[in-house]
């Protein structure tokens, strides 16, 4: 092996397989303008494998992530053949040999049961193909075997077994990726359930009253009512997307006030301020009505004379801010830092630790609800959405 070949595997080791990719290409002239070192164009080849081998992996272990994948791999491995498979059968086979697919599961039994990497003659009747040996190493998550990588070669190879194990181990990474992407999924979507079902109770009777107290002294007011109570349900309630737009967000908000003017009439003023520019801006669904009925049990429950609540949202560089503040009773700081730490019932702050721990989720810790209050004060909520941010689409 040249003294190039053995730096990249010092380097890399641990952290890329370099090992295989290496030996399956040592005497290819490097790409580009042949500037830079051998070892220097090594490790672009096996960094960039390895970021087209990723993606399609962080989709979890399917037939069609295995398809994506098997070929990167092959190139990180310089073998003549690999396969992916898992509990139940070979997912994907890439390079010669493919008559070796049938057999392959057969000969996994033991590793796919103990877990243990596993080397073995393949065992071919066909005297023409080179595939006389093969090593398997288990794809593993938390300690339980998805399934195998395999790599085939005409010989024994030391250099290929630990290969094959470095990319073996860094594919498991990407499995677990995937596996913490889809358990994020399942609790926003779990959040997203709790949230709907924190949807007062009272807010839908009362707001169905207020429709009946219209029906007999202003037919097409009732009418109108009904419609808007309809939509913002049927907002509330849809079955698709973590995500949606600020536009349709503060659509559905406005739908919400209008049902709650209904019932109290004048005694709710709204002021709206909205930049055009940010209403196509994406953000978590169901984020912004929580806070707006906060404003409302906070503000107009709790006083006896005219209420006011302000939404805006307002371009902000990168960002769009959108505050949303009311004049009510305000709360204690040291009451709203228990809430926020999920020490105190839902009812005692309607969605604010919800919305605050998705944005954290989604847009990490420096974009949680920024909280202004005190008692007999108000409370006054600001939250910053970034204009872009990857996997996040309005739907």
């Amino acid at each position: 092996m040249s003294g190039a070949v053995l730096a990249v595997l010092i380097v890399l080791g641990p952290l890329l397989p370099a090992a295989g990719f290496l030996l399956g290409r040592r005497t290819r002239p490097a790409r580009g303008s042949g500037v830079g070192t051998p070892v220097e164009h090594a490790t672009f080849e096996t960094l960039h494998a390895a970021s087209l081998a990723a993606p399609p992996l962080r989709a979890g272990l399917t037939g069609e992530s295995a398809r994506k994948a098997a070929r990167r791999l092959r190139s990180l491995l310089g073998t003549d053949a690999l396969c992916l498979t898992d509990r139940e059968g070979v997912l994907a086979w890439d390079g010669i040999g493919e008559h070796h697919r049938a057999p392959a599961m057969e000969q996994l039994a033991a590793l796919l049961e103990t877990g243990r990497d596993q080397a073995f003659s393949s065992d071919c009747g066909d005297p023409d193909c080179p595939l006389r040996w093969a090593v398997a190493v288990p794809l593993t998550v938390d300690e339980r075997v998805l399934g195998a990588l395999v790599a085939y070669a005409p010989r024994e190879s030391a250099v290929l077994a630990r290969a094959t194990g470095e990319v073996a181990r860094w594919v498991s990474v990407q499995l677990e990726l995937a596996e913490l992407d889809r358990s994020r999924t399942r609790l926003i979507e779990a959040e997203i359930k709790a949230l709907r079902a924190q949807i007062s109770p009272h807010f839908i009777f009362n707001s169905l009253a207020a429709i009946a107290s219209f029906v007999r002294t202003d037919p097409e007011r009732a009418r109108e009512l009904l419609l808007e109570f309809a939509d913002f349900t049927r907002y509330s309630f849809r079955s698709h997307g973590d995500f949606t737009t600020l536009a349709d967000e503060l659509h559905s908000i406005d739908q919400y006030l209008a049902l709650v003017r209904a019932r109290f009439g004048d005694r709710l003023g709204v002021t709206l301020q909205v930049a055009p520019e940010v209403l196509p801006v994406a953000l978590p669904f169901l984020c912004l009505q929580p806070l707006v009925e906060n404003a409302v049990k906070h503000g107009i429950e709790g006083e006896a004379g005219r209420s006011r609540i302000t939404i805006s949202a307002l371009d902000a560089g990168a960002e769009a801010e959108v505050v949303v503040e009311d004049n009510g009773v305000g709360m204690e700081p040291e009451r709203l830092r228990r809430i926020l730490r999920g020490e105190v019932g839902p009812s005692s702050g309607i969605g604010l630790l919800n919305v605050d721990e998705r944005l954290r989720q989604v847009y990490g810790d420096d974009y949680g609800l920024v909280i202004e209050t005190a008692r007999g004060a108000g409370m006054k909520v600001t939250l910053r959405i970034p204009k872009y941010r990857a996997g996040v689409h309005g739907s």
